[in-house]
């Protein structure tokens, strides 16, 4: 994904492992990186969005006399008790072009590291306290796990904690080394553990719970039994190879061009996607940056062990460091391509992510088809879609991150959740916080939220967001038989006004226009975001949750164009006490209409998990669509051919 260190091809090219060691060379050499240093975050200073639009409009391979330096964010942890920086390093000077101190009381702490997941079992293990609770339990503590969980921020109830690097522990028992422990949680038993004095500040016992016994082993005989034998196989071919081609980091598939970037951070990035309309003989620009730019899971189960439990799976762990190395015939079926990432590891040498990026194309059914009985016409068009995607593993959970583009201009974005559901000792009866998934075995309801951020730059950087709702038309002089209905648009002006609810009872949807771009109609062309709207964060507005993740209480915000505002729930989101993020960009109430935009969406699964969920959890599915609604003069697939048969004639059947 890279390209050369000393003459990337273009300003979004991925770091290089040259360029991540040369960025640590610099901080060691400023005195800023000590051995007692952890890179707790490594990534590309993208250029501001104005530049790269300007890049974009220079002749190929005339930019680099006049590039944007190439810079390197850099998140910086001392273990030895000094205070955490963020800097920004130029690689073109080779100096630190700035350095922000982060005071924990009011910035919150850095992501959680690799290290500090074995610390937190490691301490608690030795702590008197933690060790008699696992004795009144009969539990040999070599066979105890313990999973290293984000603290969240409850200093009001634990003020000792303001300012500290406080990680949670809860305990699973592992009966033999291929054992999954999320099968027997101790239940009833927690820790807090300081990870930057390795002390452990609290051990909560609430008395022994019954260890559920249940076997978890998913592909374990006893368990599983026998293959079934019925499956014949499907194999996926493409005997003339791919019809995508990649440069570097450069995506071209039938009428889209976009560039592929690799986040620590976010994962996937997808820069500057833009259409080719054949009709009009341009490259029509639609997206600046698109990414997957947080997502939170917050836990519904208020008992004292786990009322804390919400994860930020991208502030507080960095979806992006834990991609999964992709198998064919695996994780990707078909003629496939898959794009290594380079990040850095905590001590800042380069790590390279094998398979981390998945690229094929593959059939969608039927794109268009009619047989017209006056015509004596019938044709049949096939629908495909360009499939770029990673998965990653956060703890117990799996999580694939899907970006699809179709022949007829549609962008849509699917999450799949699967791994295994976070597990309790079921207390019995009617609990209404947890479902019982298998005997004695319980697993708290709770909720995966994801936020899309979405740079616009529809033909250009004015924008118009409008929400456009199906209205009733009441029975009168103008209706009447009663059968009108119509569509109810509402521009949105300001930020604060732009923060709104999906309805499905109202098909509502929201349009993202250009006023100084216009179809052949004399309209604005324009995209509309198609939510599925399902619930919002449901803890109570009042909680440190709601305060922290307040992104994920509305499904859409929209903000006035700025580069710095990356990250919905703030820059830094582990032990933060809110407010950051969408909140604080928002206060100013800047003015959106007819401005360059940010569209912001969240979307995702509130799950109650189900006995099918157990051992492992079959995938779910949630995502969002942007389709054009006027951005086209006309259907923009006609001149998609018929297929041709296995047997050269020419002919299709619908699905």
């Amino acid at each position: 994904m890279a390209g050369n260190p000393a003459h990337p091809k273009h300003p979004l090219d991925a770091l290089t492992p040259d360029e991540i060691t040369a960025t640590r060379d610099i901080l060691t050499r400023t005195g800023h990186a000590t051995p007692r240093s952890r890179f707790v975050y490594v990534g590309l200073e993208e250029p501001a969005k104005r530049d790269l639009i300007a890049h974009a409009a220079r002749t190929p391979g005339t930019w680099s006399a006049t590039a944007p330096d190439r810079r390197v964010r850099v998140m910086l942890l001392d273990t030895g008790g000094g205070p955490s920086r963020d800097l920004v390093v130029s690689l073109t000077h080779a100096r630190v072009d700035s350095e922000r101190e982060l005071d924990p009381l009011t910035d919150g702490q850095l992501p959680v590291l690799d290290e500090e997941f074995e610390l937190v079992e490691r301490v608690l293990t030795a702590d008197e306290r933690w060790l008699k609770a696992l004795r009144d339990r009969d539990l040999d503590p070599a066979r105890v796990r313990v999973a290293p969980l984000s603290a969240g921020v409850y200093d009001d109830e634990y003020p000792e904690e303001r300012g500290r690097r406080i990680l949670r522990g809860l305990a699973f028992v592992q009966e033999h080394e291929a054992d999954h422990p999320w099968a027997h949680p101790v239940d009833g038993l927690v820790g807090y553990v300081d990870v930057a004095n390795h002390t452990v500040d609290r051990v909560l016992d609430f008395g022994p719970v019954p260890v559920p016994s249940v076997n978890g082993n998913y592909t374990a005989p006893e368990l599983v039994g026998p293959h079934r034998t019925t499956q014949k196989p499907i194999e996926i071919t493409q005997p003339e190879g791919p019809g995508f081609t990649l440069d570097g980091n450069l995506l071209t598939w039938e009428n889209w061009s976009l560039r592929i970037g690799f986040d620590a951070r976010e994962g996937l990035v997808l820069h500057q996607i833009s259409f080719h309309d054949r009709d009009q003989n341009r490259e029509r620009p639609l997206i600046h940056r698109a990414s997957i730019a947080e997502m939170v899971v917050p836990y519904g189960d208020p008992s004292p062990v786990r009322s804390w439990q919400n994860y930020f799976d991208t502030g507080e762990y960095m979806v992006g460091r834990y991609a999964n190395a992709l198998q064919l015939g695996c994780d990707c079926l078909g003629d496939i391509t898959y794009l290594d990432a380079v990040i850095a590891d905590e001590s800042g040498a380069p790590k390279t992510l094998p398979n981390a990026v998945c690229m094929h194309e593959e059939d969608f059914g039927v794109l268009w088809k009619h047989t017209d009985l006056w015509a004596g016409s019938a044709e049949t068009r096939r629908q495909r879609r360009m499939v770029i995607s990673f998965f990653t593993t956060v703890g117990n959970y799996d999580y694939g991150f899907f970006w699809y583009l179709y022949l007829d201009g549609t962008i849509e974005f699917e999450a799949k959740a699967t791994g295994i559901v976070f597990t309790s000792a079921h207390p019995g009866g009617d609990y209404p916080y947890a479902s019982e998934v298998a005997p004695g075995l319980g697993a708290p309801l709770h909720q995966h939220l994801f936020c899309a951020r979405l740079d616009m730059n529809l033909d250009g950087t004015t924008h118009r967001v409008e929400e456009v709702d199906a209205a009733r038309v009441p029975l009168g002089p103008d209706n009447p038989r009663g059968n009108a209905f119509t569509r109810k648009r509402t521009v949105l002006t300001s930020e604060l006004g732009a923060q709104r609810l999906a309805d499905a009872s109202v098909d509502r949807v929201w349009h993202v226009s250009n006023p100084e771009s216009l179809n052949h109609l004399g309209q604005p062309v324009a995209y509309a975001l198609h939510p599925e709207g399902k619930p919002v964060l449901l803890a109570d507005p009042a909680s440190s949750v709601a305060a922290r993740a307040a992104f994920a209480t509305r499904h859409l915000w929209v903000t006035a164009q700025d580069d710095t505002e990356r990250y919905p729930a703030g820059d830094l989101v582990n032990q933060h006490h809110g407010g950051a993020g969408l909140p604080a960009f928002t206060a100013a109430d800047r003015a959106i209409d007819g401005q360059d935009v940010t569209v912001w969406h969240t979307f995702g699964l509130t799950h109650a998990p189900r006995p099918e969920d157990w051992p492992i959890m079959p995938v779910d599915y949630t995502g969002f669509k942007l389709r054009p609604v006027g951005f086209f003069d006309r259907n923009p697939t006609l001149d998609v051919p018929p297929t041709v048969s296995a047997h050269g004639s020419h002919g299709c059947c619908a699905d």
